[in-house]
């Protein structure tokens, strides 16, 4: 078995959710099991942890042997946590905490079909079923393949990516990762700013197979659903687009939408009482200790709120 990664923003999130004696928490995305393993070593306290990835299950066994009577795992999406949680006779928790994105267990396994660094069949499949990203990439029009890559990687060149993969999956199927990858750089002219030409392209690519910003949105209202008064939600992401999402959802519950565009039509005095109330400060980030540690760290923020009374 490969060795569990070391989640971020662990000690933060320790920090924020405050684990007591009796109480109970979901690992909305379980992974190698780091939170989990933090939580229940912190308190006296019960975990559900939830992944929709059935590969997890090896890390969770280890976790079951030492916590086995404060300890369950699930097989499922965060995004149905409120259906998962009453199985188990579970209506309220005391704290939800959700890690979102890819795994970098998921990265570093290259058959996964997630890395555009390590070959591998085109996959990205968290669940391993339905639609993969072979499946996409060669039968997608052109210009859904170009808006998926914009909206879901916010990358410029999508229109000349998507151009250059209907041009090469024409000649030959594109179905590994290192192939896919090629072309995304060749498109580009193969060149090396901050980071690799593939990068945007791979994250919207898992974005859409997986359905990821469908999950988020429905995750943080499952949560709000499940979470007792006084309980605590703590999101952790890892790039612009999860963060909006995310800080979207919190400012909508906590009464704060901000200012609309000037374009857009007054809204009307009718939104309800807050249903949380934000904690402070309202993001955190790693410190340099950790990034050095972690390079993985950089770019992950940590957000946070309570439920109302």
């Amino acid at each position: 078995m490969t060795a569990p990664h070391t989640p971020v923003l662990l000690n933060e999130m320790l920090e924020t959710i405050q684990p007591k004696d009796k109480g109970v928490y979901v690992d909305g995305t379980f992974g190698a099991g780091g939170y989990s393993k933090a939580i229940l070593g912190s308190a006296n306290c019960r975990v559900y942890a939830i992944d929709r990835d059935p590969n997890t299950k090896r890390f969770a066994e280890a976790i079951e042997s030492e916590f086995y009577d404060r300890f369950v795992w699930l097989l499922g999406n965060f995004s149905s946590m409120c259906t998962l949680l009453a199985a188990q006779g579970i209506n309220q928790v005391d704290g939800v905490v959700l890690d979102l994105g890819v795994s970098s267990m998921q990265i570093d396994e290259g058959e996964r079909g997630f890395s555009f660094k390590k070959d591998g069949p085109l996959d990205m499949r968290m669940e391993g079923e339905g639609m993969n990203a072979a499946d996409f990439v060669n039968n997608a029009s052109e210009s859904e393949l170009a808006d998926i890559l914009y909206y879901y990687g916010e990358e410029k060149a999508a229109r000349r990516i998507a151009k250059a993969i209907v041009a090469a999956r024409n000649s030959v199927p594109i179905t590994r990762t290192l192939q896919l990858a090629d072309i995304i750089r060749g498109a580009q002219g193969g060149k090396y700013q901050k980071s690799d030409p593939a990068t945007r392209s791979f994250q919207a690519l898992r974005i859409h197979v997986n359905q990821e910003f469908e999950a988020i949105e429905r995750g943080l209202i499952e949560a709000e659903q499940l979470l007792a008064p006084g309980g605590r939600l703590v999101v952790v992401t890892f790039h612009s687009l999860e963060d909006r999402l995310v800080k979207r959802f919190y400012h909508s519950r906590c009464g704060r939408l901000g200012e609309q565009s000037r374009h857009a039509p007054k809204a009307q005095d009718t939104q309800a009482a807050p249903s949380f109330s934000l904690l402070r400060p309202e993001k955190r980030n790693a410190s340099d200790d950790e990034i050095a540690r972690n390079p993985r760290s950089r770019s992950a923020t940590l957000r946070a709120m309570e439920k109302a009374l």
